[in-house]
C-alpha cells in the first residue's frame, strides 16, 4: 500500500522535525563567524605623531612643553618660515598622538577613523584641527596619513572661581580622518588551508564546530587541532575560492560550550557565573558583627568662689551586637537560579557573597574556577 507508507513517512518527518525544533530551543546556538576568527584576516595597529592647531588658547604651553616647540618649529621651517631664535607664545598648539587600526583587505585610497590624544599639558582639543600626520605600522612603514578636524566628546568651562570638566576634552576623533597609503598583501583565496581560531578556547566547541563543517561538506575537511584551532582543507569544488568556502561554513549553527566558571570584581563588588556553575551539598551561614561606641563626657565644675577648676571626666559606652542568619543548606548539583536564590534568601550583599563563594570553593564544594579580576 504505496498511499499508506507515504503518509506514515511524512508523519515520521514531521515528528522528527517537531523534536528537532524542540531541541532547538532548549539550546542556544551561535554561527561559526561568532564563534571564531579566521586566522590571518586581522587589523593592524598603527600610530603617528603630530600637531594639532587651531585650539582657543588650551594647547600645551611652550616653555613647559619642548617637543611642541621643536616640532611647530620643524614644521614652520618646512614651509619656509624661520623662526630659530625666535620667543613663541601661543597657546592654540598641541602636541598629540594618533593612533587607529588598519582594517583587513583595506585598500589604496580607502579612510579610516583614528583617535587623537594629547601628549603634552594641553587643556582641551575642542574645536582643534589635526596637520598631515603619518601613521606608521609595527614595522616602520608609513600605511596611512591622517589629517581632519576633530570631534570631542568632553567639554571644560572655566570661570575665575570655578571650573567644569565633562568626559576627557584631551582625546577627540576623526570619524574617516585618515587615508590608506599602503596595502597588506594576503592572498586568501590561494590559501590550500584555512585555519579558524576561537575567541574562547574550548575542546568541546572545537570539535562541534568541526563536525558541523564535516557534516555541512559531507566530507572531512575540518580538522581540531587544539582547544582553539580548527584546521581547513579547502575542498575540490572551491580551490581558488577560499572566499566562497568560508561563505558557506560561517552561517553554520554551533553550540557553544564553556567550562564554568565565576567572574569576581572585588573593587566594584561584580560577580559574573556561568550557566555550568554546580555546587555539592554545603551548609552556609552569615552574621554581621557590629561594634558600637559612644561618648557621652561628664564635666565637674567646681563650686561658686572656690578655687578648683573644671574637670571632665570620659564616659565610653561600646556595644557589640552579631546578626547571626540561620544555616542555609545549598543541595547537591542544584542550578545557577537555584544557588543564586539560596544565595540571596540568606539576605547578603555582594561583598559577602564573594567571600561565601571564595569560602565555598576552598571548601571544595564548587565545581566552577573562581577567577578574581
Amino acid at each position: 500500500m504505496p498511499g499508506l507508507s507515504n503518509k506514515v513517512l511524512k508523519l515520521a518527518f514531521a515528528v522528527l522535525g517537531a523534536l528537532a525544533l524542540s531541541g532547538a530551543g532548549a539550546h542556544a546556538t551561535s554561527r561559526i563567524k561568532d564563534l571564531a576568527n579566521i586566522e590571518g584576516v586581522r587589523q593592524n595597529q598603527l600610530i603617528g605623531y603630530g600637531l594639532v592647531v587651531g585650539l582657543n588658547g588650551t594647547g600645551d604651553t611652550l616653555n613647559n612643553i619642548p617637543f611642541t616647540k621643536q616640532s611647530l618649529q620643524a614644521m614652520l621651517e618646512r614651509m619656509g618660515v624661520n623662526i630659530r631664535g625666535a620667543t613663541i607664545r601661543t597657546g592654540n598648539v598641541a602636541a598629540v598622538m594618533v593612533t587607529g587600526n588598519l582594517p583587513p583587505f583595506a585598500t589604496q585610497g580607502t579612510r579610516m577613523d583614528v583617535t587623537v590624544s594629547a601628549l603634552g599639558d594641553a587643556k582641551n582639543l575642542q574645536g582643534g584641527t589635526l596637520l598631515v600626520t603619518p601613521l606608521l605600522g609595527a614595522d616602520g612603514n608609513v600605511y596611512a596619513v591622517a589629517q581632519g578636524s576633530l570631534a570631542i566628546g568632553g567639554f571644560q568651562a572655566e570661570g575665575e572661581a570655578a571650573k567644569i570638566t565633562r568626559g576627557v576634552p584631551t582625546v577627540g576623533r576623526i570619524a574617516n580622518g585618515a587615508i590608506i597609503e599602503r596595502e597588506i598583501e594576503f592572498a586568501l583565496n590561494r590559501l590550500p588551508n584555512v585555519r579558524l581560531a576561537l575567541r574562547n578556547a574550548d575542546f568541546t566547541t572545537a570539535k562541534r564546530i568541526a563536525t558541523a563543517i564535516n557534516d555541512y561538506l559531507g566530507t572531512k575537511s575540518a580538522e581540531p587541532i587544539d582547544p582553539s584551532t580548527v584546521q581547513l582543507s579547502i575542498p575540490a569544488d572551491f580551490k581558488g575560492n577560499a572566499v566562497a568556502f568560508l561563505t558557506e561554513i560561517e552561517q553554520l549553527q554551533v553550540e557553544p560550550d564553556l567550562a564554568a566558571k565565576i567572574i569576581i570584581d572585588e573593587r566594584s563588588g561584580i560577580i559574573v557565573m556561568g550557566r555550568d556553575v554546580r555546587v555539592a551539598t554545603v551548609a552556609v551561614a552569615q552574621g554581621n558583627l557590629t561594634v558600637s561606641i559612644s561618648e557621652s563626657p561628664q564635666v565637674s565644675q567646681p563650686n561658686p568662689l572656690s578655687r578648683g577648676r573644671t574637670v571632665v571626666t570620659p564616659n565610653s559606652k561600646i556595644g557589640v551586637t552579631e546578626d547571626g542568619k540561620k544555616l542555609a543548606v545549598v543541595k547537591d548539583g542544584v542550578s545557577l537560579q537555584q544557588l543564586v536564590d539560596g544565595l540571596n534568601s540568606l539576605g547578603i550583599g555582594p561583598r559577602d557573597l564573594i567571600g561565601i563563594l571564595q569560602a565555598i570553593k576552598a571548601a571544595g564544594a564548587i565545581e566552577a574556577d573562581i577567577e578574581v579580576m
